[in-house]
């Protein structure tokens, strides 16, 4: 699971780089637009990615440092 999370925060981060730098929506792009149903799952999804993401902030050994 945290795989899967960390995919969609890296899959977020380069939809909003784009945005950002060329004010391109990728998944906008690909998937018929920002309203579109297929795009509003999408970003939910990675939304999701990014909440499970929040735990690795809880998890032992994160950024190689070990809780005593």
């Amino acid at each position: 699971m945290d795989t899967l999370a960390l995919i969609l925060v890296i899959v977020g981060a380069l939809n909003w780089g784009s945005i950002g730098l060329f004010g391109l929506d990728l998944v906008g792009a690909l998937f018929g637009g920002q309203l579109s149903i297929m795009s509003r799952i999408i970003f939910t999804v990675v939304a999701l990615g990014g909440l499970w993401a929040i735990t690795f902030f809880f998890k032992d050994n994160v950024l190689g440092k070990t809780r005593d």
